[in-house]
Parts: C-alpha cells; sequence; structure tokens
C-alpha cells in the first residue's frame, strides 16, 4: 500500500514536497515513480527512481524544477517541486514496481490514491 500527502494549493513560484510512505513491500527493491494526471489530459510520468536512487529519470517539464528522492529506512519516497507553474496542476500519484529499473516505464503494479496540486497564477 502506497500513502500519498502533501498536495495543495499554492502560487506560481511556490515549492511543495510530496511524500508517499509504503507498507507492505519489500521497499528498498522497488522501483519508485510519480505520475500526474491533469485534467482532461493524459497521465504523465514526471519522475522515476530506481531501489538504491542512484538511477533517475525526469520528463522534460519538470527537469530543473523537480527532484525525486528516497528514504529506504523509512520506506517513502519524495518529490521536492520548486518553481512551480499553473501547468504543474494536477492529481499526483506515487506508484512501485518491482523487478528491474527500466526509466521512464509506466508499467507499475501498486499505487497509491493521489494527491492533489493546484498553482494559480
Amino acid at each position: 500500500q502506497l500513502q500519498a500527502s502533501g498536495g495543495g494549493l499554492v502560487q506560481a513560484g511556490d515549492s511543495l514536497r510530496l511524500s508517499c510512505t509504503a507498507s507492505g513491500l519489500t521497499f528498498s527493491s522497488y522501483t519508485l515513480g510519480w505520475f500526474r494526471r491533469a485534467p482532461g489530459k493524459e497521465r504523465e510520468l514526471v519522475v522515476d527512481i530506481n531501489w538504491s536512487g542512484r538511477s533517475t529519470y525526469y520528463a522534460d517539464s519538470v527537469k530543473g524544477r523537480f527532484t525525486i528522492s528516497r528514504d529506504n529506512a523509512v520506506n517513502t519516497v519524495y518529490l521536492q517541486m520548486n518553481g512551480l507553474k499553473p501547468e504543474d496542476t494536477a492529481v499526483y500519484y506515487c506508484a512501485a514496481r518491482p523487478g528491474l529499473y527500466f526509466s521512464g516505464t509506466y508499467s507499475y503494479n501498486y499505487w497509491g490514491q493521489g494527491t492533489q496540486v493546484t498553482v494559480s497564477s
């Protein structure tokens, strides 16, 4: 199970940090990802991170602004979002997949419930 938190309503240029805590998984062996779905748009993979944290993927739209990290000791993955833009407004979901790391894959086994991020201009 994955529990996401940290969303909210902010102004353009502000920062937010999302957290996603896992239970019932061998967390340290999972690839983790953050997806988002904006109204009227397809689901988008924003970032992902391999089990050790040494390999990551960032969508072009968030490169230089978002940072993914993980703390395997507390079964938590984080998404630091800086320089937020109105186009970042979406429901953000964390997800987990076991096995080999495939950068940018959309194939995940476990999903969190989503947390709303709204960025006003």
